[in-house]
């Protein structure tokens, strides 16, 4: 792959803000900087940084920190009018020079990384990729504040007056939650007891709630996929969750160059770390951590479902492989395969 600078003549580094972009246009031949700005992030604040850029002339590359957060709306009107992006993630405060900071330094920092860099990062796709990201955040918030409230019932019940806690004994989570949603209060009960049972009732219909809206995002989830990518749903152990986190990730063919690149994205890439006569790998604790739980549900579920799956678990078992390094091997080659299957598929 031809190194940036043999691409362009001048790359923009953007150093992305809730309320301002700062640009910095940086030779691509010299890395000397040109010229800095800084606008608003509206639509006009957009023509004006690409309108700095067009002044430059020649061919130019955009190089944006938070390409899918606070840039998100720069890369969106650059991506439409034909602009080459670079999406770069946020930089590590270890490799800037004495400490400095500020959004001109940082914009420049930007442009002169993504000349250095050996493999560049597309931002991901907007359309159901987008949807589904949307979707999922939703979803996964009204799931946690579920069971937040419901982890907040039981702390009060545990020091409930025992008028309450007598209904609510030895009751599972769900029952529990029926019955606090129909708690009646008894005017003649003491102040303890009634604000007791109204919260509880409270918490109880919240947590219910947000049962039926994670249940609803997760129909329109399912609903996206199969009018997208219907064919990753055919995988053993790939429901609707799994399969939106990992489309998500993945986002369109071309992002990621290959299987291995997915698989340092996704926490699965065993990292060497032998030395002398030692050959060893260490667990990768890196990337995207949403993903690689999706991959580990994915070899959890084959390892209990899947026949051929339990043929190799107890091949590699006879050989002296731990459980651990087994799930290790079988995410990786999880990571593999949806890699190929998104990558090889056709409408």
């Amino acid at each position: 792959m031809p190194m940036l600078a043999e691409l362009v003549d001048h790359v923009i580094g953007v150093d992305t803000h809730k309320h301002t972009n700062t640009a910095a246009i940086v030779s691509a031949a010299t890395a000397a900087v040109i010229e800095t700005t800084t606008a608003g992030t509206d639509p006009d604040g957009y023509q004006h940084l690409l309108s700095l850029a067009e002044r430059s002339g020649g061919l130019r590359a955009w190089a944006i920190e938070g390409a899918n957060g606070y840039g998100a709306g720069l890369t969106r009107f650059l991506v439409e009018r034909g602009e080459l992006v670079i999406e770069l993630d946020r930089p590590q405060r270890a490799k800037r020079r004495h400490g400095a900071k500020s959004d001109p330094i940082d914009a420049v920092r930007a442009a002169r990384e993504a000349l250095s860099r050996e493999h560049l990062s597309e931002p991901r796709a907007e359309g159901e990729r987008a949807a589904l990201s949307v979707r999922l955040a939703a979803r996964r918030l009204a799931v946690d504040s579920g069971t937040d409230a419901q982890r907040q019932i039981h702390g009060l019940v545990v020091a409930a007056p025992e008028r309450l806690r007598e209904k609510l004994r030895n009751k599972t989570t769900s029952e529990m939650l029926q019955i606090c949603a129909r708690l009646r209060v008894d005017p003649r009960w003491d102040i303890t007891t009634r604000e007791t049972a109204q919260v509880l009732r409270c918490l109880a219909r919240r947590a219910a709630n947000l049962a039926t809206e994670a249940r609803e995002h997760e129909r329109a989830i399912v609903e996206i996929i199969r009018s997208w990518r219907p064919d990753i749903l055919t995988n053993c152990g790939v429901g609707p969750i799994v399969a939106a986190t990992v489309l998500c990730a993945w986002s369109h063919p071309g992002r990621v160059r290959s299987d291995a690149a997915f698989a340092m994205i996704a926490g699965t890439a065993p990292i060497p770390a032998s030395s002398g006569m030692t050959v060893r790998h260490r667990l990768n604790r890196s990337g995207d951590r949403r993903l690689n739980q999706a991959i580990h549900t994915v070899v959890v579920t084959r390892m209990r479902v899947d026949p051929e799956t339990k043929i190799y678990v107890e091949r590699r078992r006879a050989e002296g492989k731990t459980d651990r390094e087994i799930k290790r091997c079988l995410k990786r080659y999880v990571t593999r395969q949806l890699f190929r299957q998104l990558e090889s598929f056709t409408t």
